[in-house]
């Protein structure tokens, strides 16, 4: 059974920095796109940012220029580092993955971490 967990998360100051990861366990064939997404509470579930098994990456607007999203392929896992943090950044984020098993692409979502900023 495939997992993806997360971890990495917590409780920050305002323009305090965090790095998430996420490493995907079981019986991978391959892995594409990874990306991370998040959700505030009463909000939707939003796009941070995404990264194809090549390395190309795109951005939310809001994180542009403060979040970096990068994956080691040796080790299934992606990385989310946040700086400059702010307030609104606060929700729960989630791994997202597109892993092969077998022969099924499967759309792969992990547990979700928190991530708090203070004021």
């Amino acid at each position: 059974q495939v997992q993806l967990v997360e971890s990495g998360g917590g409780l920050v100051q305002a323009g305090g920095s965090l790095r998430l990861s996420c490493a995907a366990s079981g019986i991978i064939y391959g892995i594409g796109t990874m990306a991370w997404y998040r959700q505030a509470p009463g909000k939707q579930r939003e796009l941070v940012a995404r990264i194809t098994s090549g390395g190309s990456t795109n951005y939310a607007d809001s994180v542009k220029g403060r979040f970096t999203i990068s994956r080691d392929n040796a080790k299934n896992t992606v990385y989310l580092q946040m700086n400059s943090l702010k307030p609104e950044d606060t929700a729960v984020y989630y791994c997202n993955a597109a892993i092969k098993v077998f022969t099924t692409l499967n759309d792969q979502w992990g547990q979700g971490t928190q991530v708090t900023v203070s004021s």
